[in-house]
């Protein structure tokens, strides 16, 4: 069990990592609009929808990038005067409780959603460009990444002298 959940926390440690590299391609699509607008008068709805795809994977993955540093939902200023095994349990609630079944309700009621999408390879409605359905599974992303850190987060072992 603990090879499976160290896998699964390197996944979705690597994923995230990669996710942050997204924010220079995001920034890059955002500023060229202007001036492909303007200027060459071309091309600035294609940067506009690769620009929503590119914000919706890296929002998606954001989420979990802050739980997994700790600034996702934590109260840190009250949690400071528990235990570190109190710190842990909470922790480990707060997942089960809160993000688990979360995460399972958004992979559940959006599936005839991104299902169509997927399937009809949906466009953007403005222009018709392909790929619109990327950001519906964007949120299949976000919703897999937050299902997989909520069971890392509760099956974690507390660490040794933290007692």
């Amino acid at each position: 069990m603990t090879s499976l959940l160290r896998g699964l926390d390197r996944l979705i440690g690597t994923a995230v990592a990669a996710a942050k590299w997204l924010a220079l391609p995001l920034v890059t699509l955002l500023f060229l609009q202007w001036p492909l607008r303007d200027l060459f008068r071309a091309y600035s709805r294609e940067a506009n929808d690769l620009g929503q795809v590119v914000f919706a994977f890296f929002v998606a993955l954001s989420v979990t990038a802050a739980t997994r540093a700790g600034t996702h939902l934590a109260a840190d200023l009250l949690a400071r005067q528990y235990s570190a095994r109190t710190r842990w349990r909470l922790n480990q609630m707060g997942a089960a409780i809160g993000l688990l079944p979360w995460a399972l309700f958004v992979l559940i009621a959006s599936k005839g959603a991104v299902v169509s999408s997927l399937r009809d390879l949906e466009a953007f409605q403005d222009s018709g460009n392909p790929g619109y359905f990327l950001i519906k599974v964007a949120l299949w992303v976000m919703a897999a990444a937050i299902l997989g850190q909520s069971l890392v987060e509760i099956f974690r072992p507390l660490k040794a002298g933290d007692d």
